[in-house]
């Protein structure tokens, strides 16, 4: 009989875990296997007789992989894997899954949802009738607020989600200018963007938003000189990874005028200090804690990938599996 772990961390372990349950091999042994910090060799001796892992977010680097005796697949319940050595299962002959697509429709109403709620001027209007109790429009004149329809959005990154935002944003009447080196002019020409030079969309985009992969290249990919080069000091969107902004620059940036207004559903830390942090209690930034991709639909989807990739795999069905990345 296969033995199938999931793993957590302390703070997942008593999550709901039907979905997985009901996609995983009936006749397999599923345990949870907790990783403690604080005692990591008993989660290291859980891993020796396991066929295969499931895992959101616990670290799983070449000591856990050398106690995986048995191991085929390590199941990744995310986009993302680099908690994973994924090079180094390859050696151990251990696929690493991972799920391709699970929220790009949360991620793409998200943007729009900041994009809107900085250019309508939310967080102060919400301010000044919560916490204010006044009812009045007479300051917006000093506010800078435009119409959407019009407006050019320059989007950083044209993959799955750039292109949802592109639908959306065609939707509402913008202009759309797209930057990516690995797309085609055609397939920005399919969604009704104009494929540009990264230049060109700094200088032209009335907002910014940002969709690229996070790589060693392009850590704080958006820094002091490329907010320079906005000449239309526009509202900036991160739902991608906090790395790709400088945010000592982000805050400079802000503070002289280069951008009227950052929405960010990431930071550079995924647990910040927010008592420290010089983006809040800002009424021209939105920060959400990211959440993007959250709803009830995307955590059952990306939940359901997860567990069909290790049935598909264990039942030698391979080429059904989501996604294999090494």
């Amino acid at each position: 009989m296969k033995k199938i772990l999931i793993v957590e961390s302390l703070e997942t372990a008593t999550r709901d875990i039907q979905t997985e349950l009901a996609y995983l091999p009936k006749d397999a042994t599923i345990e949870l296997a907790i990783f403690d910090e604080k005692n990591p060799e008993k989660f290291y001796n859980t891993l020796e007789d396991a066929d295969a892992l499931l895992t959101g977010y616990v670290t799983l680097d070449k000591k856990a992989i050398d106690h995986m005796k048995k191991c085929q697949i390590i199941s990744v319940q995310a986009t993302g894997w680099n908690f994973v050595d994924a090079d180094y299962a390859k050696e151990k002959h251990i696929a690493v899954s991972a799920v391709g697509e699970y929220c790009t429709q949360e991620v793409a109403d998200h943007t729009f949802m900041l994009i809107l709620s900085l250019s309508k001027a939310l967080p102060y209007l919400t301010r000044r009738i919560n916490k204010d109790l006044v009812w009045e429009i007479e300051t917006l004149k000093d506010m800078n607020i435009r119409r959407i329809e019009g407006q050019t959005l320059g989007i950083a990154g044209f993959g799955k989600i750039g292109k949802a935002v592109a639908k959306r944003a065609i939707a509402f009447g913008m202009n759309l200018l797209a930057y990516d080196p690995y797309i085609s002019e055609e397939s920005a020409t399919s969604m009704g963007a104009k494929l540009v030079t990264l230049e060109e969309l700094l200088e032209n985009s009335d907002i910014i938003t940002i969709h690229m992969n996070l790589t060693s290249e392009n850590q704080s990919f958006f820094h002091k000189e490329v907010f320079e080069k906005m000449k239309k000091h526009p509202i900036l969107i991160n739902v991608a990874r906090g790395g790709m902004i400088d945010e000592d620059d982000l805050v400079d940036a802000l503070d002289n005028g280069l951008l009227r207004g950052a929405g960010l559903d990431v930071l550079s830390s995924e647990l910040p200090d927010l008592t420290k942090s010089k983006l809040i209690h800002r009424e021209n930034v939105i920060i959400t804690p990211h959440s993007a991709f959250f709803s009830d639909d995307s955590i059952e989807t990306c939940e359901r990938i997860s567990a069909q990739n290790i049935t598909y795999f264990l039942n030698g069905e391979k080429e059904k599996v989501f996604k294999i990345v090494n």
